[in-house]
């Protein structure tokens, strides 16, 4: 059963928004003010949110801009529900992010439908993104919103790297965000000695070298085919245009950036605190996660630069993993046999 939250101060209309819904097998929530709507929208799983726009203390627009920024709420469809109809109150509505503008007094199928096609739409979207090529294809599908996105998409284009190849460096400018098709690609710093120290490996399914978009900066890091890969280039002109026109799309990212900021945050705690046993069972797993099963293969300069530490220190520490059955080593490939042992590995 699908969940609605109802914004409304006036108690009759409210009442009676509820007791449609409710009746329409929808399971509903209320608040008074926007205020209460947002603690609901935060600590609740609601579907779609029906707004009023003039309501005290947090008016609507209010209410929008406050779940927006947050990414638990910010891909919840939102429908205004006003007793203005003048187009400045339509356009700051839709600037805003929202999904739909019903006036009141509103009809009740109109209503019905309304919410239908948006809970539909936002299914469609949600199922569409699953982080396949072929997800992604469908996601740009349905993101699109103008007509000059549609011209922007047909430029896409997919490159080939060998493993060993840069994709982009320190100090270039950014013109792409970055979305891998096959292969695994790894996400480096590179001190003036020339030291390298990986802090992401992204394999297929996975954006990258959006945030130098986002900043307009160049980039602070270098990323470098970890094996043969195809990589599918996105402009910089369709990012823009879907992160700023389209709610659902801007919300994938602010909630991958959020996942990105505290993968990072963890793995340099790890790498600060954590012994050398410790960072090298965790530089195994993270591994394993990005390869789909716990065997593989990596040179032991990746993998000392993943775990931020020495190689010959790393070679040392998967030999001694080697011998107590945590691996095993063949034909160059690891194979993880004891996975628990890594994840319990004393820090």
């Amino acid at each position: 059963m699908k969940k609605l939250l109802v914004i409304e101060d006036n108690p009759e209309v409210r009442e009676n928004l509820c007791e449609i819904l409710e009746l329409s097998d929808y399971e509903v929530f209320s608040a008074a003010n926007g205020k209460k709507g947002v603690e609901i929208a935060l600590s609740s799983d609601v579907d779609l949110i029906l707004c009023d726009v003039m309501m005290p203390e947090l008016d609507g627009f209010g209410v929008l801009k406050i779940l927006n920024k947050n990414p638990k709420t910010s891909d919840i469809p939102f429908i205004f529900l006003t007793a203005k109809s003048e187009k400045t109150d339509f356009r700051k509505g839709m600037g805003l992010g929202a999904d739909d503008y019903i006036t009141k007094p509103f009809d009740d199928v109109e209503l019905l439908e309304a919410i239908e096609i948006r809970l539909k739409k936002s299914e469609r979207i949600k199922r569409a993104f699953d982080r396949t090529e072929s997800g992604l294809q469908k996601f740009f599908d349905e993101a699109k919103a103008q007509k000059e996105f549609e011209n922007l998409s047909m430029n896409r284009e997919y490159r080939k790297y060998n493993k060993k190849d840069i994709i982009y460096e320190h100090g270039q400018h950014p013109k792409w965000l970055f979305f891998v098709a096959e292969g695994k690609v790894k996400q480096c710093y590179i001190n003036e000695w020339g030291k390298e120290l990986i802090i992401n490996i992204f394999s297929p399914g996975d954006f990258f070298g959006y945030i130098p978009l986002l900043k307009k900066e160049k980039y602070e890091d270098t990323v470098i085919a970890l094996e043969d890969s195809t990589i599918r280039l996105i402009p910089e002109e369709d990012f823009n245009l879907l992160l700023f026109n389209n709610r659902n799309f801007a919300a994938q990212f602010i909630k991958m950036l959020a996942s990105k900021t505290a993968d990072t945050e963890k793995q340099l705690l790890d790498l600060a605190y954590s012994s050398v046993r410790k960072k090298v069972a965790n530089a195994l797993l993270t591994l394993a996660d990005k390869n789909g099963q716990p065997s593989f293969a990596i040179l032991r300069e990746d993998l000392a630069s993943l775990a931020g530490t020495a190689k010959e220190t790393v070679i040392r520490t998967i030999s001694d993993f080697k011998s107590e059955g945590i691996i095993e080593i063949i034909d160059n490939e690891i194979n993880i046999l004891n996975e628990a042992a890594l994840k319990n590995m004393p820090q």
